[in-house]
């Protein structure tokens, strides 16, 4: 069931599924029950385009936090419970609009059905959640290890004991930290399942490797038209995964909005501090709602014909710089005047 056929489920105010926009989601590094960096941290989130937000629950303190949460922000939140059924029950009770359980690790059957009676009560989504690490072991021995096969079977089995308790407000998210491994999941279960899927590369690492293995990752189950909500998990500030989600899914065309930012790789011919000048114009733009492409060039030698495809563009040289708009130079500016005249003609662009 690839996303435009997948079932629609209400998070919140947000719809997923049945072709709905992907949906980029991140997960607080606070602790929950302290409610004021957590609704902080969120808000900053928001700004930088998150969508739907997560936060774990490990005490009750912390599922007790979340009604107070839920009035300071404007994302729906998800709760995040492992092992303890009443952490599960307690969220809902709080106003979590999903909560995120894995019902291996829950309990018997008793206690998953306590969760989903619960969720059944409030209407509330279940996102039902494996991954590699936590793989049952008959299935590690049924497929010699941890496979793709095995991941999906976890998965399906799990569905099935909810679907069972006559509860399919679901959501199902299938994750591995070995990119291909999580690649031919998602391809196989997507298949075999109708609901909207969250994916990502889990435990993917720092900065670097995290976003370079989530962006293969998640650039070929996108580009498969799988996954409804998205998130890049990040050994870092969950700002930074908002950003590079933002950039995935404008790189495969799955969005619109927002100023992308090309620029050169340096060479020989750089006579400007150009890697310096392509981040300030990026966090610059960050907050322009222009749906433009910006070229940023180290010379002028190239910059024009280069930033040909660039709606406007800046190109340095010694002492100076050009101001290009369609691949044609429009003025030359001071170098250090690059930057604002950049800046003030992105403000004006409409007018």
């Amino acid at each position: 069931m690839y996303r435009d056929h997948t079932k629609e489920v209400q998070i919140g105010n947000v719809t997923i599924g049945g072709g709905n926009p992907i949906r980029i989601q991140s997960m607080t590094n606070t602790k929950t029950e302290d409610v004021e960096a957590t609704v902080a941290q969120i808000l900053a989130l928001e700004k930088a385009g998150c969508e739907i937000i997560r936060c774990a629950v490990p005490n009750m303190d912390a599922a007790k936090a979340i009604g107070e949460i839920k009035k300071q922000i404007h994302i729906p939140l998800v709760a995040d419970i492992h092992f303890d059924y009443k952490l599960a029950i307690a969220a809902i009770e709080n106003g979590a609009d999903k909560i995120r359980i894995n019902p291996g690790n829950i309990g018997d059957e008793q206690r998953v059905r306590a969760v989903v009676e619960k969720a059944k009560e409030y209407g509330v989504p279940i996102r039902v959640g494996v991954n590699s690490g936590s793989l049952e072991k008959h299935l590690v021995e049924k497929y010699h290890g941890v496979t793709a096969e095995g991941l999906v079977e976890s998965a399906l089995g799990k569905i099935q004991l909810i679907e069972e308790m006559g509860y399919n407000n679901l959501v199902v998210s299938i994750k591995s930290s070995d990119v291909m491994m999580c690649v031919k999941a998602h391809e196989l279960i997507a298949k075999k399942c109708p609901y909207p899927l969250h994916v990502g590369i889990t435990e993917a690492g720092t900065l670097l490797a995290g976003n370079i293995k989530s962006s293969v990752g998640l650039g070929l189950i996108l580009g498969q038209g799988i996954g409804d909500t998205i998130r890049v998990s990040l050994t870092g500030s969950p700002l930074e995964e908002i950003k590079t989600a933002k950039i995935i899914l404008k790189t495969l065309g799955l969005r619109t909005g927002g100023i992308e930012v090309v620029s050169c790789p340096t060479c020989g011919r750089t006579q400007i501090d150009l890697i310096g000048l392509a981040n300030q114009v990026e966090e610059m733009v960050a907050d322009i709602p222009l749906d433009i492409k910006v070229a940023v060039m180290g010379c002028v030698v190239n910059g024009p014909g280069e930033a040909k495809e660039a709606d406007i563009g800046i190109a340095g040289g010694k002492g100076e710089g050009l101001l290009i708009k369609k691949g044609e130079i429009v003025k030359k500016v001071k170098e250090e005047e690059l930057l604002e005249t950049l800046r003030q003609e992105l403000l004006h662009w409409n007018e």
